[in-house]
């Protein structure tokens, strides 16, 4: 089986590497950013691939949506997306395209087991899927919940102070925070309300938008 692996963590992609090369997998490309996933994946037309949600530059969600890319330019392409949480607006739209081939989201924390592992991996490069409960549980509850009952209690202060004009380094001030902490925080805001990187900037307002139940007039 080809794979070509998608993961910015050196020391994650070195291990995986090594536990496929051992489970008979041939590792064809490895990178470390999604735009070298796409030309990877159009170069050696690997059976699955296997990629990190959060990639550079921004550590978002870019290698969940150059999963989504792929699976568009590569109908039937296995794809495995591992991470330390839901991105639930585009697992949702990965999930969706299992019908076309084998789907897996399982998240980093919860492998615990290598052969269970290696078991999802072929089960999804053979067509089938593997998702983590966590994943199915919150896609249950994104369908009918306020996006805002999303946030955590954290996250939901981090919202008010950028409700009231406050910059990163004074929400991180009034919390106690770091300023990287607070980058955090307002990025999963952005994710669980559904605000896109393609809104740029305007995600901020957007987010304090939501949070005062404020809707635009069409």
């Amino acid at each position: 089986m080809r794979v070509v692996l998608a993961e910015d963590s050196v020391l994650l992609r070195e291990g995986l590497i090594r536990l496929l090369d051992a489970s008979g997998m041939q590792v064809v490309a490895a990178v470390d950013e999604a735009e070298g996933l796409l030309r990877a994946a159009e170069e050696h037309k690997p059976e699955l691939v296997i990629t990190d949600v959060r990639m550079p530059p921004t550590h978002t969600d870019e290698g969940l949506r150059a999963a989504l890319v792929l699976r568009r330019q590569q109908p039937g392409l296995a794809v495995l997306v591992l991470s330390q949480y839901v991105e639930e607006r585009y697992a949702a739209q990965l999930l969706a395209s299992a019908a076309t081939g084998g789907v897996g989201y399982l998240l980093k924390d919860r492998i615990a087991d290598v052969s269970e592992f290696i078991d999802a991996l072929r089960r999804v490069a053979t067509g089938g899927t593997a998702l983590d409960p966590e994943v199915v549980a919150q896609l249950l509850l994104r369908g009918n919940s306020d996006p805002l009952e999303r946030l955590t209690p954290r996250e939901h202060e981090v919202l008010k102070l950028m409700a009231e004009g406050r910059s990163n380094a004074g929400i991180g001030q009034a919390l106690v925070l770091s300023e990287g902490a607070v980058g955090k925080h307002i990025g999963n805001i952005f994710t669980k309300l559904d605000l896109s990187p393609a809104e740029g900037d305007h995600r901020r307002v957007l987010a304090v938008l939501q949070f005062l139940k404020i809707r635009s007039l069409p």
